[in-house]
């Protein structure tokens, strides 16, 4: 019985490798493919694939809400996080997520393929050296509404701007992201949002 995979990824030649790759191995049949967060849910209901390939970065929903949405739609179909950016931040929001696995993209295809096989027999998966820089960085120091702040701030509007977008007042916004900024140690809230995303906390 093969293992049925679904592959995410929004660079098309990256999705094509994964799943020329996997396709080789006898027991991995790569049954789906999309290359937006957004699309991963419908795919998933349509293919019935056993495990998810996840990317972080997608347009239309992150890999990370992406697998939160996955989880709840089609709760039987195990998670395989799959990035570029090895940010400790990222493991443990994927894994809080639901995603039972964490490899980067530069695992050599027998170990992306021996992961999918773990991941589908019930166990986690985790990059070793991410799993020790995951806890030596520690878990966000932001709330979920300075997170929000400073996620909005990314696209460089102003603090009135900010305040529409979330249904706050200019007040709070102005709070938010001053306390954001002191617990990264930033100067600014651009450099507050770098450090964020640096560690994977947005």
């Amino acid at each position: 019985m093969s293992i049925r995979l679904l592959i995410a990824d929004d660079q098309a030649l990256v999705r094509g490798a994964l799943a020329a790759l996997l396709d080789l191995e006898p027991d991995l049949d790569v049954v789906a493919e999309v290359g937006r967060g957004d699309e991963v849910v419908a795919a998933a209901q349509q293919s019935t694939p056993d495990v998810a390939l996840l990317d972080v970065e997608m347009p239309g929903l992150d890999g990370i809400e992406a697998a939160a949405a996955l989880r709840t739609a089609v709760p039987g179909v195990r998670i395989l996080m799959v990035t570029t950016f090895g940010r400790p931040g990222y493991l443990r929001r994927a894994m809080e997520a639901g995603a039972a696995g964490f490899v980067v993209k530069d695992t050599p295809a027998t170990q992306l393929a021996d992961a999918v096989r773990r991941v589908h027999q019930g166990l986690r998966v985790v990059d070793p050296s991410l799993a020790a820089e995951t806890l030596v960085a520690g878990t966000s120091p932001l709330t979920a509404r300075e997170t929000d702040v400073l996620r909005a701030a990314r696209s460089g509007g102003t603090v009135a701007d900010i305040a529409r977008e979330l249904h706050l007042s200019e007040g709070t916004v102005r709070n938010h992201l001053s306390s954001a900024i002191g617990k990264t140690g930033a100067r600014t809230r651009a450099e507050a949002a770098r450090i964020a995303v640096d560690n994977g906390w947005l």
